[in-house]
């Protein structure tokens, strides 16, 4: 989709030089993966250094130093570090966090251990797998996902991360959630899961550009009193890729098609849009189905 919208914006660079962009951009999303893991990686070893100077050190006791151990001790923390794949990527990249001058590593875990939620899990003496996956959910969502310096380094990595973070640390999310000291953590190095998969985004691309003008004369008659040029941009773009997912690819249930685009509309558009999306696929998809513009033949796909 951005890089649709970069097309039809621009519209100055060849189809095949922005495709080339565009599966590079797809790929290096699986970075921001990496970039996340490191980071949380780097937090845990700068509070074990730090556990060891404040011993040598003898610094006056403290209860929340004392009980960095238990952060220390935390299973999914050395689950990762368990990743022998994992870590050799995790190596490559901490050193952004040792050469950046903004001292992203120690503010965050400054952050964590004055913080209220960082006081509920160590006074829980709860010790098991579920407790500390939620722990590093919170680091996640409360100290790293929104933390300003963090996107700072991440757009001078590239200017797409930023946009592709919300829907990695999803993933991450979800990986945190499935993993267990059986399972261990089932990090994915690949984004295109199989050939099949990069052939669905480079077909939906190409066709999306090729069947566009067609497609807005469609939506153009079914939104009646409401002309094409007042649709925002980006609204117009889902509905003609969504068209495409439904017109071309014959394997797509529409269900999941039309879903997809409205969650994608939570992130890209205004709070209305999925409705309006919603309504306008609802029409059009009708008028297709009385013509006989599209063939899904397999249980659930209408």
């Amino acid at each position: 989709m951005q890089s649709l919208y970069s097309f039809f914006s621009i519209n100055s660079e060849e189809i095949d030089s922005i495709e080339k962009k565009m599966v590079k951009s797809i790929e290096e999303s699986s970075k921001i993966q990496v970039l996340l893991c490191s980071l949380l990686v780097s937090i845990h070893n700068y509070a074990s250094d730090f556990f060891k100077d404040s011993k040598k050190s003898q610094i006056k006791s403290n209860s929340k130093f004392d009980s960095i151990n238990k952060f220390l001790n935390n299973k999914f923390i050395l689950l990762l570090k368990r990743n022998t794949i994992l870590m050799k990527k995790i190596d490559r990249s901490s050193v952004i966090w040792k050469k950046s001058d903004l001292d992203i590593v120690r503010k965050i875990f400054v952050e964590i251990i004055n913080s209220t939620q960082y006081d509920s899990y160590i006074n829980n003496y709860q010790d098991d797998f579920d407790q500390d996956k939620n722990f590093i959910q919170i680091i996640l969502n409360d100290f790293i996902l929104d933390n300003n310096i963090f996107h700072h380094i991440l757009e001078e990595k590239s200017i797409f991360f930023i946009d592709d973070l919300p829907f990695v640390s999803i993933f991450l999310k979800s990986q945190i959630y499935d993993s267990t000291d059986e399972k261990g953590f089932n990090f994915i190095s690949n984004v295109f899961k199989s050939n099949d998969d990069k052939k669905f985004a480079l077909k939906l691309f190409r066709e999306t550009i090729l069947k566009a003008d067609e497609f807005e004369k469609i939506i153009d008659f079914e939104v009646k009193n409401w002309e094409v040029d007042r649709i925002s941009k980006i609204d117009l773009l889902m509905i003609k890729m969504a068209l495409v997912e439904i017109v071309m690819f014959p394997e797509m249930p529409i269900s999941v098609t039309f879903n997809e685009y409205i969650e994608i509309s939570k992130y890209y558009s205004t709070k209305k849009s999925k409705v309006f999306i919603n309504g306008v696929l609802d029409k059009v998809v009708s008028r297709f189905k009385k013509e006989n513009r599209f063939s899904k033949t397999g249980k659930g796909l209408l």
